[in-house]
């Protein structure tokens, strides 16, 4: 029998106020976790290098595939990371504000 399950997982980039810098991230709440970057919840490299504003994000199913997926972006290239953003947001807009 399939496994079925009703959660999603998102792997997300995170960039600052002029796109210099670039934070990936897996979570199971999109959402919660764009405002805990907007409002530096977390301390670390996200809240260190003001990275809030949405940029990116991919959806799955399964957290394995979620995970894997973060894992590979991470492993790219900086050129690599902005040809991906510019194919889903050209203009590199806050997504979590539209």
């Amino acid at each position: 029998m399939a496994h079925i399950s009703n959660k999603q997982f998102y792997v997300y980039i995170m960039a600052n106020k002029h796109n210099s810098v670039m934070y990936t991230g897996m979570t199971n709440d999109l959402n919660r976790r764009v405002i805990e970057h907007k409002n530096k919840l977390v301390k670390g490299f996200s809240n260190l290098y003001n990275t809030n504003k949405l940029v990116f994000y991919e959806q799955y199913q399964y957290v394995n595939d979620a995970i894997k997926r973060e894992k590979q972006i991470k492993k790219l290239l900086r050129r690599e990371k902005i040809e991906l953003i510019n194919n889903m947001n050209k203009e590199w807009n806050d997504l979590a504000e539209m």
